[in-house]
């Protein structure tokens, strides 16, 4: 009887997981209870391998469901936990020096030593360096570390969301939030920022590449209006490598996105799963903004991965996307592109700075023609609700 229940399970879990996975495939905007759904398949994934592990130690014939199901959708397990070991890449720690203040601040960036056309970028949701009063401590010390750790990082591409910029002084912050130029020409890199805002100091808020590569065309991807979340690409010319008697192609396109936010408060989050009280206060109104945040998220991964897919250049995408592996959006962009994290991370690789833990909601991806090195989550930095991620990239032969 025992057994015979246990089957049953095993056939309800595999059921279950393939209508999480199928869920994945189903944009919010046609039918928005998928998102819930496919928000299930990390649950039904834990629950397969345990299953597989339970008939091994008991009925090795039965066992084999589980267990060629698991390795047929091994690639969602990848989205949620890779598990890659890159030998040939080796790890650099230096410490590095704050200008103001001569406090050593940490930087770890890969390395490779064997080839010279690797694209080393660098991403962040660098929450506008913390320039609100409740964000900010009174020195605005971890907006200049923030700061002077991204213009120390030896990444070639920076690819900044949420940014903030002062091009004027303004009052005690004179020089502290100065980052187009301490991101830009102060750290050898070429600028692109995108404003969607500005407030009556002249201060800007938006997106920003900084590249050491030059920057020859650029453009801005607008989601219906320009706001907070949109996106921007740049074309960058990068010197050549002769290869085999020719030069590779010189110029790649990069594009930064910030899709749209969850715009979810924590608190309301702990209240909403403390009681139903609790759930009756917060709760539907934390479904109703993630049923709308689903929905937007999935046409604007719909509409970035179509100009990245046009693209003339080998292209690379990184951005803080908002959304889990298990979404619509996410998968949308992995199907048509390479994820660096599950091609070469190693972990969770949560980016999500706060108290809900194992939240990777930034990404980076690439189209084909390049080959994943290496990736990391700098959880060193903590000076952002986001760690900035890391990957290398290299043009395959």
């Amino acid at each position: 009887m025992r057994r015979s229940f246990a089957f049953r399970f095993t056939i309800l879990v595999l059921l279950g997981l393939l209508l999480g996975i199928a869920a994945e495939q189903v944009p919010a905007g046609r039918f928005w209870p998928a998102a819930f759904i496919a928000l299930t398949v990390p649950g039904w994934l834990l629950l397969l391998a345990a299953l597989t592990l339970y008939w091994l130690l008991r009925n090795w014939r039965v066992a084999l469901l589980p267990a060629v199901a698991l390795a047929l959708v091994w690639p969602q397990v990848q989205r949620g936990a890779a598990l890659h070991f890159k030998e040939e890449l080796k790890m650099k720690n230096e410490e590095l020096i704050q200008p103001d203040s001569g406090a050593a601040i940490p930087n770890s960036s890969f390395f490779i030593s064997h080839s010279r056309n690797a694209v080393t970028l660098l991403s962040a949701n660098v929450r506008i360096f913390n320039v609100y009063a409740e964000l900010h401590d009174p020195t605005y010390a971890s907006s200049r570390r923030m700061q002077a750790w991204l213009a120390a990082a030896p990444a070639d591409i920076l690819c900044l969301q949420e940014f903030y910029y002062e091009p004027k002084p303004f009052g005690e912050r004179t020089g502290v939030f100065n980052a187009g130029q301490t991101l830009g020409a102060g750290s050898g890199r070429q600028a692109f920022i995108s404003t969607s805002l500005t407030n009556g100091i002249g201060a800007e808020f938006g997106l920003a590449i900084f590249s050491r590569f030059a920057i020859v065309r650029r453009g801005v991807i607008s989601f219906g209006r320009l706001s907070l979340n949109h996106g921007m690409w740049a074309d960058l010319r990068r010197p050549a490598a002769p290869t085999a008697g020719r030069s590779r192609p010189d110029t790649i396109r990069v594009f930064n996105v910030h899709l749209q936010s969850m715009s979810m408060e924590e608190k309301d989050i702990a209240t909403a799963s403390s009681s139903k009280a609790g759930f009756d206060q917060k709760g539907w109104h934390l479904l109703r903004l993630f049923r709308n945040g689903a929905m937007a998220r999935g046409w604007q991964a719909d509409t970035v991965l179509a100009r990245v897919l046009r693209s003339p250049y080998p292209a690379l995408l990184a951005g803080d996307t908002n959304d889990l592996p298990y979404s619509y959006a996410y998968n949308r962009l992995a199907s048509r592109l390479q994820n660096a994290w599950e091609q070469a991370g190693l972990g969770p690789g949560a980016t999500y700075n706060g108290r809900l833990p194992g939240l990777r909601i930034d990404q980076q991806f690439a189209t084909p023609q390049w080959q994943v090195l290496g990736c990391q989550v700098h959880r060193e930095i903590p000076y952002s609700d986001h760690f900035p991620l890391e990957a290398i990239y290299e043009l395959k032969r």
